[in-house]
């Protein structure tokens, strides 16, 4: 199994997210982590972007994902994103954190961390 990841840390969201009415009429803030597994030999051996990836496209359609979402929970973004993701991109494992910070005024964040997929998958 290889355990090669490309990663992006700490990405500034803003959605509609929420249960409560005033929740649902303003964006809010959040942060997503992401891990994905992939096999960086090829890339690196040819300095190539379209064999690893792309983490500035997929940093922008999360951006865009979240934007354009109105989900009730947390969870519910994390998984739209985690499919769209495989989906899209071709993705055979990832590890996603999305984070509310704010939720919970005593705690400095609240979040979910979901992984989806397999690590050795497509990764030989």
């Amino acid at each position: 199994m290889n355990k090669d990841r490309v990663f992006i840390r700490d990405l500034k969201l803003a959605a509609v997210i929420g249960v409560y009415p005033w929740e649902r009429e303003l964006r809010q803030n959040l942060v997503l982590n992401l891990e994905l597994a992939t096999d960086i030999r090829a890339a690196a051996a040819r300095d190539d972007l379209a064999l690893t990836h792309d983490y500035k496209a997929i940093s922008d359609r999360l951006t865009r994902y979240a934007a354009d979402s109105e989900f009730q929970l947390l969870e519910s973004l994390a998984e739209g994103m985690a499919a769209m993701l495989m989906a899209e991109f071709g993705i055979s494992w990832l590890r996603l954190g999305l984070d509310k910070p704010g939720a919970i005024v005593a705690a400095g964040t609240v979040g979910v961390l979901i992984e989806r997929g397999q690590p050795g998958d497509g990764c030989s």
